[in-house]
């Protein structure tokens, strides 16, 4: 926490004197009245010292819900796992937590092998050709990967999946009003399978790219096979968004079912919760589209004694000589969280990711099957990681709230992330993850029983 350190009146006495002011009124002199308060803003506590700001601070933090502390299946894009206290501990270390964007790259080189070495994780776990040194988060890199799509095609038009995070579809809306991309969007149904069929049909001449979450937002998966080759059919790109990359540790990659563009949420991954950001962002592509990739691409090479070395290799934003011919305005890249990535992706290894995922998938299963013991619930998914929607017999958001009161987060209702479709009212998305304990689904399978009679 940023310390609070007021100043006093002496100070700001003196302040005013060097500049030549009489007091502060002084220098809003060019603000006229209409806009100038008239005292303290209303409903505004008045100045505190340091320790009153701390004191209530901590009392405000304590109405909170510890996840730690409560049975938490919460997940729908950002998922609660264990992260070794060895990632903070390193990431805390001075030359990595002020260590900032590589200006002059080659003196940076710790900077640049570190981001070296993520590159080459996420290109291995996405199962690309190459991958840049991170993006911000999950839902930009997936509208970066669209209009990256764009120039490849020279083409407007992006077919999203119905399956694809809403949130991540309205990051893609909000971009696409500059751009005047064209997406073709549409709300999940409770399909046991994903909607690969109808993507395929919509396929057509116009088509930039098709955008699919693997595993979707109701946590289906499906082969992206056929779908690749449907695209390609049509000199498409197949863009594939994985927002738990834990899943990739047990599942096929996007890459190997040859996706174009593979985009995700790093966060799983060295990265806690904390309410919402910052994350770090995934990036991935074909080698043949790797002039088109946003970002910078960090490289190796060696210097002139024949000495091991890394370079900034690919830099196409803005303010390096690409100028308006940037492939993106991304200022920087998300360099403590990718760090805290790849510290936590070499602890696990290939075998221990393999492991955690398959630790995930058990608990997941044994989850789903107890809670569609539960009267009035239905679960949706034929297949799925760790992440599953069940249909209920009541509104899903008022049963969350009731959970959530009983010391049990329950879950996303599908009503909070499609407030505008009545059809999903009742769908509840339930993660679990290596930190859910047997009696937490207990718990949980008790509670829900309770609350749905």
């Amino acid at each position: 926490m940023m310390r609070y350190l007021p100043l006093t009146p002496d100070d700001r006495r003196a302040m005013l004197a060097t500049i030549g002011a009489e007091s502060i009124d002084d220098l809003f002199v060019d603000v006229p009245a209409s806009a100038r308060l008239d005292g303290p803003i209303r409903d505004l506590p008045m100045h505190a010292s340091e320790l009153a700001v701390e004191r209530h601070m901590a009392a405000l933090a304590r109405k909170n819900v510890v996840a730690g502390d409560v049975p938490f299946f919460l997940g729908a894009g950002a998922y609660r796992h264990h992260v070794p206290a060895s990632v903070d501990h390193l990431i805390q270390r001075g030359e990595f937590l002020t260590a900032y964007t590589p200006y002059q790259p080659e003196i940076a080189q710790g900077t640049l092998q570190m981001l070296f070495e993520f590159q080459t994780q996420v290109a291995r776990l996405l199962g690309t050709d190459v991958a840049n040194a991170s993006m911000y988060d999950g839902s930009t890199a997936c509208w970066e990967a669209i209009g990256m799509a764009r120039r490849i095609t020279r083409r407007g038009k992006a077919i999203l999946s119905s399956g694809l995070h809403p949130h991540y579809v309205s990051v893609a809306r909000t971009m696409a009003r500059f751009t005047g991309d064209v997406l073709e969007t549409a709300a999940p149904t409770f399909d046991a399978a994903p909607d690969t069929a109808a993507l395929i049909d919509r396929i057509d001449d116009e088509t930039s790219c098709v955008v699919v979450q693997y595993p979707d937002i109701l946590g289906r998966i499906g082969d992206l096979s056929a779908l690749a080759a449907a695209c390609h059919a049509k000199k498409a790109l197949l863009i594939a968004v994985v927002t738990e990359p834990v899943a990739l540790g047990a599942l096929k990659s996007p890459g190997e079912m040859d996706a174009d563009i593979v985009v995700g949420e790093g966060q799983s991954i060295g990265v806690g919760l904390q309410f919402g950001g910052p994350y770090v962002g995934l990036f991935g592509c074909k080698q043949q589209y790797v002039r088109q990739m946003p970002g910078r691409l960090c490289g190796e090479t060696v210097d002139a004694d024949g000495k091991r070395g890394f370079v900034l290799t690919l830099s196409t934003r803005e303010q390096h000589i690409r100028r308006e011919k940037a492939t993106s305005n991304i200022c920087t890249n998300s360099g403590l969280c990718a760090l805290a990535f790849s510290i936590h992706m070499t602890l696990l290894g290939e075998a221990g990711l393999r492991t955690l995922a398959a630790v995930n998938h058990a608990g997941a299963v044994a989850a789903a099957e107890r809670l569609a013991q539960v009267p009035g619930v239905e679960l949706v998914n034929t297949s799925f990681f760790n992440e599953f929607t069940l249909k209920l017999s009541k509104e899903a958001r008022p049963v969350v709230r009731a959970l959530a009161d009983r010391g049990v987060l329950a879950g996303v209702s599908l009503g909070r992330l499609y407030p505008e479709v009545a059809a999903l009212a009742n769908g509840l998305v339930v993660a679990v993850t290596e930190t859910t304990t047997r009696e937490d689904v207990e718990t949980f399978a008790v509670e829900l029983e309770e609350v749905l009679a």
